[in-house]
């Protein structure tokens, strides 16, 4: 068979081999990159500094972060010896650079500057990121270093454990978004549910969510959280502090998008009403008797200096103007800017409250962006070492209060306290990738705290890739019971898959992004970082070209529909006429194109035409990070003559007129002609989605079910395995390549880790044992090696940490042992290949202070092969703790696993047949390796898998490779008639036909037990079949007798612990329906906790009886030593009665036992009727 692939070899393997795969990987390292090569330092310059007031003297120290350092990782004790990932998944240790910050220390304003660095501990470092040992390598160096030849990074390694930060979905940033919400009326009295929400992010990253909540008197308020606590203004007041305005000018730039000679037409989004809400809103204003702006801000300056930390010394102007420049658009530098912004907010919250434009869907991916690792880190970062610096200035504050001596000018004094608490913040870092919860007083304005992260498992290549490409919700709304945050909106077309979402209760909240979607970054195409102040002068300079009027402040101002406004990631830069807005789009879209032009590749030109109650109309350009882009074809001519791909976003997407390939113009109006075109149909689909053989023609459920079998596929898990420490890998021990495969196969090195096999499957109903989904496998192959596999579970043993008392243990062997059958070698270790049995030891450890040898044996029920024994480091007396030990237990099919095709056809096995029982082909004598149901297809409608099997027929004999990429039938070529009536039936028969075989991919097959020719023609062929790690061996439970709950008597639950499968109630239930009272006797009491009870028949009770020894039955007992004696009978009494006549014993569950000890616990007597109850004799009943 032609390789149509290339070598899949290392050394084959060149660089630009694995480029698209280094694509999907992107998002993670590049913004980690970001935060090591700009990030870091942009966070640290905006963190306050901490200003100290000495209580004995007018000495003022202020403390604040210069400079921040990150160090590539190193091995602990060694300057200059690089500490590879390999080596600390080995050793369970973090893969982690040194981290260290420049703290200055000035004492009064003129005083000298004292700077430290200061350590922080250490940071965990993210594999192929700039500090990564391994960036750049090439794939020799790689495998030289354990690792796989395509290992792309893009996760960290935490005590060991790969760790992986999820993306999460956020509200678009920097953008005011029309929301109406029933939880906004809680806010108090008079609010409405109607707000415009804008998340404002700063140049570091960290965020505030401002909510301006309209009011039912026709004023507005606007919110936000300090401090834990929502705290609402009036927004004239804010209107009136952020600019010395006069309410003249308020009231015109409020009301300047509304005249009288418009009506109600096109794209008309305010009413008479504003010129009476603005009035509202200035008279609220001045019912305070605030008048000037100076009055403005001492009032908000009144109202938070108690809440403002660290600015209890200052006036009520400078708190104010702190309020405004940390909590009030922080996105904006400029004043004039923030009051222009608030009342464009204030204009379109009364357009939604009026019905004239339409709120926007915060579910719609239009208006969301993405959390990426490295921007979560720095904010959480931030955090961090403000709580440090908090923590650091209480501590200074106690001593100069306790100790009169203390001197802030001592810089070696203060560095004492400062020290304290410094190690704890890379502590957080690590422990928040290590848990994934966020611990913070602030909440970070992030959705969620818990599930940042997730473990990246290898359990196959499919699985793998997809952690990095899937992008969360929230998970907030997995416990909400609306469905409408999990549907598929046509606003992800392109950018989501439709196909790759689990079913059950992540569907629709955890989506993969397509194979073609991208995140933006800080980096442009040439790897540099974007000058985003550039970017803006440069775009302004060009829209005032093409027509655009900035804003001035001073200036009278319109709305649409006469005019538009201009957004720049948040900031009005000015307004263009309706009439020329078309062509200031088309212009932006050809510079977007130009590469030198200075405008981003990736800037997004959200155009919103004017509309009757649509979106509110504007322009909006977005060139920041963090948003979803994708790739489509501009149909616009370009110099230089060829078609140019253009990267569009969600937002401007809506407004687009994109073409799909075909052909065909989609039911396009005229007047609509489409701009843009789809480069291929498989761009919807997620890279798992893509590798399904023509998808398109499988119902769509049977899609959605792939892609997750194909995550649970029993692949080859890679081939470093060796090297691996995974808790548990499972591995196919002879894989395949498919010989139906897709574009996407090849293009993403799938051959790399294959995860299945060529089986040669027939449809028939044959024997009964393949009915519902069952399905029969012919024992031969699979004792050739189909489907054979292993499970590789390593142990880490450190004895180190379980120390006991403090007491030293270590590997070793007794000297004395001659015992030459063990596993254990001379060392205490095991030796590699040998097979342990269960209860059998395989390591012994030596006590240093008793001398005491102890063997630890095998837990579980089946047999292993020790198939790696690793040391991590010797102690300094040569003396080993720490060892890797790895077990391998072999998993060959067997009844009960299971196995799946690519088209969601999953089933178990239900019986290994002998080959000589299998039918055979009449023209080849083959006989199929696994036989399925016919009545798998029709309902399910999975023809994929039929066109699979002719394909596969038809290339296995022509020994091509055949390519199955869905949709390759709706994209059409140049120079082809679009119209080609060919279906791949018809593509297949003739080379099947060349070779003799039917049209169709049917034979004559004959029965394997009678020796003659089956009446019906058979579909039989080659279809790629998949095992999924759901064994049966992994799975069985089964008990007679073993442990009992202690308390109740009962058998313990769990698999782990040998315990039994509970019989509820439903069950109890089922077998009281059938009548079996026997079976249920059976199940509830004999099985379970049978017990017999001794109970009085005089006073009825459980709980009273007990033994009377007598002095014969001690001496008989004594006489008789040595000689089997039968126990005598119990002698009981009861208690409260004194007698022990009237005893008797009752057979009963021993649970009811003890809920006559728990009533009576409660002073519940629980009183048992005897049918032959005794009365008590007169003289004691008494």
């Amino acid at each position: 068979m032609d390789k149509a692939t290339k070598s899949a070899s290392p050394a084959g393997a060149k660089e630009g081999d694995y480029a698209a795969l280094r694509e999907l990987f992107r998002p993670h390292v590049e913004s980690f990159d970001y935060f090591l090569d700009a990030g870091l330092e942009k966070m640290l310059a905006e963190i306050r500094p901490a200003e100290i007031k000495d209580p004995n003297s007018s000495t003022i120290l202020k403390i604040f972060l210069e400079k921040g350092h990150v160090l590539p990782p190193m091995r602990d004790g060694r300057l200059g010896v690089p500490l590879y990932p390999q080596e600390c998944r080995q050793a369970r240790i973090t893969y982690q650079g040194e981290f260290k910050v420049d703290v200055c220390l000035q004492c009064n304003e003129n005083g000298a500057l004292v700077r430290h660095t200061f350590n922080f501990g250490h940071l965990p470092i993210m594999l192929m990121s700039k500090l990564c040992h391994l960036r750049d390598a090439d794939p020799n160096k790689l495998v030289f270093h354990g690792e796989e030849s395509t290992e792309m990074g893009g996760y960290f390694i935490c005590g060991g454990m790969e760790r992986l930060i999820r993306i999460l979905i956020l509200q678009k940033r920097n953008y005011p978004m029309g929301m109406v919400r029933g939880s906004f009326l809680k806010r108090g009295a008079g609010y409405t549910d109607k707000a415009v929400v804008i998340r404002c992010v700063h140049t570091d990253q960290s965020s505030v969510t401002i909510k301006l909540y309209y009011l039912q008197n026709g004023s507005a308020r606007l919110g936000f959280w300090l401090g834990g606590r929502e705290f609402l203004l009036p927004v004239g007041i804010v209107l009136k502090a952020l600019i010395d305005t006069s309410d003249r000018e308020i009231f015109t730039s409020l009301t300047c998008c509304y005249s009288d000679k418009h009506g109600r037409e096109k794209g008309v989004v305010s009413t008479q009403l504003i010129g009476e809400r603005a009035q509202i809103i200035l008279d609220e204003v001045r019912d305070l008797s605030l008048l000037t702006h100076m009055q403005c801000l001492m009032h908000i300056g009144k109202y938070f200096r108690s809440v403002m930390e660290g600015f209890e010394h200052y006036d009520y102007e400078a708190v104010a103007e702190a309020v405004l420049k940390d909590y009030i658009f922080v996105h904006l530098e400029n004043n004039h800017d923030k009051f222009n912004l608030l009342i464009f907010m204030l204009q379109k919250l009364y357009a939604i409250v009026d019905q004239t434009a339409s709120p926007d869907n915060p579910d719609a991916l239009q208006f969301q962006e993405a959390l990426l690792p490295g921007h979560l880190i720095t904010v959480f970062l931030k955090d961090r070492l403000q709580d440090w610096l908090r923590k650091s200035k209480r501590l200074i504050m106690e001593e100069a209060t306790k100790n009169k001596n203390f001197d802030l000018n001592n810089a070696l004094e203060v560095r004492k306290f400062l020290t304290k608490h410094t190690t704890s913040v890379g502590r957080a870092i690590e422990s928040m990738i290590k848990i994934g919860r966020v611990n913070s007083q602030s909440g970070l304005d992030l959705p969620q705290t818990d599930g940042m992260t997730i473990h990246a498992e290898r359990l196959n290549f499919h699985r793998y890739i997809s952690h990095f490409r899937s992008v969360h919700r929230g998970a907030a709304f997995a416990k909400m019971r609306t469905t409408s945050v999990r549907k598929l909106l046509p606003e992800s077309w392109g950018f989501l898959c439709p196909v790759h979402t689990p079913d059950g209760e992540p569907c629709g909240l955890l989506n993969h992004m397509t194979s073609t979607c991208r995140i933006s970054s800080f980096y442009n195409s040439e790897g540099a970082v974007k000058d985003f102040e550039k970017i803006k002068k440069s775009l302004s300079a060009e829209l005032v070209r093409v027509g655009m009027n900035p804003v001035f402040p001073k200036i009278e101002r319109s709305g649409p529909p006469e005019v538009l406004h201009v957004h720049l990631d948040g900031c009005i830069l000015g307004t263009v006429p309706s009439a020329r807005i078309e062509e200031v789009v088309n212009f932006l879209r050809k510079l977007k194109l130009l590469a030198h032009s200075g405008i981003p590749e990736d800037l997004e030109v959200g155009y919103v035409p004017l509309s009757l109650c649509g979106a509110y109309p504007g322009l909006y350009l977005f060139t920041n990070p963090a948003r979803f882009v994708r790739p489509v074809k501009n149909l616009l001519s370009v110099p230089g003559g060829k078609q140019s791909i253009e990267l569009i976003g969600p937002f401007e997407q809506a407004f687009m007129e994109i073409r799909c390939p075909d052909g065909g113009d989609g039911g396009r109006k005229k007047m609509f002609p489409a701009t843009h075109e789809e480069i291929h149909p498989t761009a919807i689909l997620s890279v798992v989605a893509n590798l399904t053989p023509w998808s398109d023609h499988n119902q769509s459920p049977r899609n959605m079910y792939q892609c997750q079998m194909a995550k649970q596929t029993m692949g080859f898990c890679g081939q470093a395995l060796k090297f691996r420490t995974d808790v548990k890998a499972f591995h196919l021990q002879t894989p395949q390549t498919p010989i139906v495969r897709t574009a996407t196969y090849s293009k993403y090195c799938m051959d790399e880790f294959p995860s299945g096999t060529n089986a040669i499957v027939a449809v028939l109903a044959y024997t009964g044992y393949d009915m519902e989904d069952a399905m029969i496998l012919n024992k031969s192959a699979v004792d050739r090696g189909m489907f054979r596999g292993h499970i590789y579970q390593t142990e880490c043993i450190d004895l180190s940490k379980k120390n006991r008392e403090n007491v030293p243990e270590i590997f070793a062997k007794s000297v004395l042992s001659r015992d030459t059958n063990t596993a254990i070698d001379s060392d205490g270790l095991p030796r590699l290949g040998q097979t342990v049995h269960p209860n059998e030891q395989y390591y012994s450890v030596y006590n240093r202070l008793t001398g005491a040898i102890r063997p630890v044996k095998l837990k579980g029920s089946e047999p292993a092969y020790i198939d790696y024994v690793a040391v991590n480091g010797a102690s300094s007396k040569g003396d080993f703790q720490k060892a890797n030990i790895r077990l391998r237990r072999v998993r060959n099919p067997i009844i009960g696993d299971k196995f799946s095709s690519r088209h969601g056809q999953k089933g178990v096995c239900s019986q290994l047949w002998p080959d000589i029982d299998m039918p055979f082909s009449a023209n080849t004598g083959m006989r199929p390796d696994l036989i399925i149901n016919p009545h798998a297809f029709p309902s399910r409608m999975t023809i994929a898998m039929l066109l699979e099997s002719m394909a596969a027929k038809a290339g296995s004999l022509h020994g091509k490779f055949i390519d199955a990429t869905p949709f390759s039938s709706s994209v059409k070529e140049e120079g082809k008639d679009s119209h080609n009536p060919d279906s791949i039936v018809n593509e297949l028969g003739p080379m099947l036909a060349s070779y003799g075989f039917d049209y169709h991919g049917t034979e004559i097959l004959y029965s394997g037990f009678f020796g003659t020719e089956m009446e019906c023609v058979i579909f039989i062929g080659p279809v790629y079949y998949q095992r999924l790690r759901h064994m049966v061996s992994d799975k069985f439970q089964v008990r007679t007798t073993g442990r009992i709950d202690q308390v109740t008597k009962q058998p313990i639950g769990g698999r782990k612990h040998g315990g039994g499968i509970r019989f509820g109630e439903m069950e109890r239930d089922a077998l009281l329906a059938h009548g079996s009272s026997y079976l249920l006797h059976d199940r509830l009491h004999s099985c379970s906790d049978y017990h017999i009870a001794d109970v009085c028949s005089f006073c009825g009770s459980l709980l009273t009886a007990t033994v009377i020894k007598s002095d014969t039955q001690k001496k008989a007992k004594r006489e008789m030593l040595g000689v089997s004696t039968v126990r005598p009978a119990k002698n009981l009494s009861c208690h409260a009665c004194k007698t022990s006549k009237g005893m008797e014993t009752v057979a009963m569950p021993y649970v009811f036992r003890y809920l006559a000890a728990e009533l009576a616990a409660m002073n519940i007597k629980l009183e048992l009727r005897l049918s032959n109850k005794s009365e008590l004799p007169p003289s004691q009943g008494s």
